[in-house]
Parts: structure tokens; C-alpha cells; sequence
């Protein structure tokens, strides 16, 4: 078969991967995989988030425990997987818009150490907190079999929603919103 017979499919190729994300593919029944509405009309709680303590790239300790309070987005990644890199201008965005009601911590795979993350980081902008992932966390979350892996976790600690692989920004964030809209209700 000539090469040329293949060009075609490489876009699509491509396509599915940033909706996968790199490794295993998401699992049905997976928070990913329904439909938005179904999901925000549900958004269950899925259990406690595990405590964690991580060094960020300039090597100054990140703990779980100081954003009590916040909704929180925890999202596995690495600087070489490509549907994370996709996700990482929405995760800015939403960042920029919620402020101080969100954080969101992107916990590097990478195995480059934290001046790789750092270099990227100021590339691509990102105004969130990054820190070195380990085994440890890892576990602690269950196993990241993929990534992106993204847990969202409400203001009561409680995790609400893990996506594995990249999800379209507009829709991640009425997910954010959500759970944001519901700290609002309370107050």
C-alpha cells in the first residue's frame, strides 16, 4: 500500500487521540463518556479526594489541605502528550475567569524533572499551579492509567467528576461551573 492511501487517515487518527488521551482509553460508564447534560444534571460524589503534599517547580511545597475551600481541578499530565497540551489553553481560561474560587493543579508526569515543566509552562502561559507527580499521588487517586486524567473536587473535598482524556473546554466547564454554582446556592 502506498503512503499516500494513508494520508487521509492520519487526521482522523489524530482526532481520536485528543479525545482519548495518551495510554489506555477511557472505560465505559466513565464521567467522560456521558452525555454534559446527563452529567450536570448528576455530578455524583464520587468519594473523598485523598490528602497529598507536592513539590511545584520552583520546589516549594502544594498541599491539597491549603485549597480547602475551593473547587479544585486536579488534571495528570505531561508536556509530550498532545491531548493534554489541547486542554491546557481552557484550563488557562477558566483560571483567568473564576479567579479565586477555582484552583486548578496540573500534576506533571513528566519525567524530564521541573525545569521541563517550568520552560513549558512560561511558553504556553499557563497561570495555574504545577507540580511534580510521583507513584505516590498517583495511587493515592486510584491509578492514572492514562493521561489526561482530571478529578474536579468540590469545596467540601469531594470528588465529583474524573475525565480520562481531553474533553472540549466549553463542555469541561459547565462542569466547573456546576460545582462552583453550587458553593453559591449555599452561601
Amino acid at each position: 500500500m502506498k503512503i499516500t492511501h494513508l494520508v487521509p487517515v492520519v487526521p482522523l487518527a489524530f482526532g481520536a487521540l485528543l479525545l482519548t488521551g495518551c495510554g489506555k482509553p477511557a472505560t465505559t460508564g466513565d464521567a467522560a463518556t456521558k452525555p454534559v447534560s446527563s452529567a450536570l444534571a448528576a455530578l455524583p460524589k464520587i468519594g473523598p479526594a485523598p490528602a497529598w503534599k507536592l513539590k511545584d517547580v520552583d520546589g516549594k511545597d502544594v498541599a491539597f489541605a491549603q485549597l480547602k475551600g475551593k473547587v479544585v481541578v486536579v488534571d495528570f499530565w505531561a508536556t509530550w502528550c498532545g491531548p493534554c497540551r489541547v486542554e491546557i489553553p481552557g484550563y488557562v481560561a477558566m483560571q483567568k475567569k473564576y479567579g479565586d474560587q477555582l484552583a486548578i493543579v496540573g500534576v506533571s508526569l513528566d519525567q524530564g524533572g521541573p525545569e521541563v515543566v517550568k520552560a513549558f509552562a512560561a511558553k504556553y502561559g499557563i497561570n495555574y499551579a504545577l507540580v511534580m507527580g510521583d507513584d505516590e499521588i498517583q495511587k493515592a487517586f486510584g491509578g492514572i492509567e492514562a493521561i489526561p486524567t482530571t478529578f474536579l473536587i468540590d469545596r467540601d473535598g469531594q470528588i465529583r467528576d474524573r475525565k480520562v482524556g481531553a474533553e472540549h473546554s466549553e463542555t469541561y466547564e459547565q462542569k466547573v461551573a456546576a460545582v462552583l454554582g453550587e458553593g453559591a446556592k449555599k452561601s
